[in-house]
């Protein structure tokens, strides 16, 4: 099975006290015990990043953003990223018209995570943002077990 993860489930593990966080953990653990494929999307490598050490520096926790960006590097290297960041000028106008058929419901970065998905026929996406669920093409994936449908 491929599994796109999205922000909400990134931040929980990447962030210890975050409120998702013991599910995360569980979902990420499952997901290696069944050998899942884990795609993570640069999109959302860098919305993390940029939350988590905006958060330090927020809490002036400062020291421990070397700490962060090491953990990112060791645990998501470049190698490990998915690049569609490059793909938005050509999906520009899908992404418009599924936000708009969404009522807002997704944001541009979802609606460009969808259709990144369904291009690559990833229909499994592991977030706890209930948006997700608007997408006919994807299943939504928020503990161990099945997917939504």
């Amino acid at each position: 099975m491929r599994v796109a993860v999205d922000t909400s489930v990134l931040v929980a593990l990447f962030v210890p006290d975050d409120t998702w966080h013991p599910q995360a953990t569980s979902l990420a653990s499952d997901l290696r015990q069944n050998q899942a494929s884990v795609i993570y999307f640069d999109c959302v490598v860098a919305e993390v990043l940029s939350t988590a050490v905006r958060r330090l520096h927020e809490r002036h926790q400062a020291a421990r953003i070397p700490a962060v960006l090491q953990r990112f590097r060791r645990e998501l290297p470049a190698a490990a990223i998915t690049w569609i960041l490059q793909d938005t000028e050509r999906m520009y106008e899908p992404i418009l018209t599924l936000v708009e058929q969404s009522n807002g419901g997704l944001n541009f970065h979802d609606a460009l995570i969808a259709l990144a998905c369904r291009e690559r026929e990833i229909s499994v996406i592991a977030s706890f943002d209930p948006d997700f669920d608007l997408i006919p093409w994807l299943s939504r994936l928020t503990s161990p077990g099945k997917p939504s449908s």
